[in-house]
């Protein structure tokens, strides 16, 4: 093979090289963006499970809320149960303390 010929070859396997380098950097690129993306996403849906679990707190209060509001008669059961979850949580604090 006359050397001009393997010159000519030479010289495209490096432009081939260089397009390949090319596209293996835009790549990495557009995954390091996409990867970014994912982790803002991420956040953005941790903070939105915990509005959601802030509604449903919210909720639960209101139920609560209206029950005591509504009939006197669960009214004073609801407080009792209270007082009787208030007094085990002291309880588990007094307990951690020590």
């Amino acid at each position: 093979m006359p050397k001009d010929a393997q010159l000519q070859q030479l010289q495209h396997i490096e432009d081939k090289l260089r397009k390949l380098i090319s596209r293996y950097t835009e790549v990495q690129q557009r995954l390091s963006s996409a990867q970014e993306e994912i982790k803002l996403l991420e956040t953005q849906l941790e903070e939105k499970d915990q509005q959601i679990k802030n509604f449903q707190n919210q909720e639960n209060i209101v139920k609560i809320v209206d029950t005591i509001a509504g009939n006197p008669a669960n009214s004073t059961e609801l407080k009792l149960k209270l007082n009787e979850y208030i007094r085990e949580i002291d309880k588990c604090i007094a307990y951690l303390r020590d």
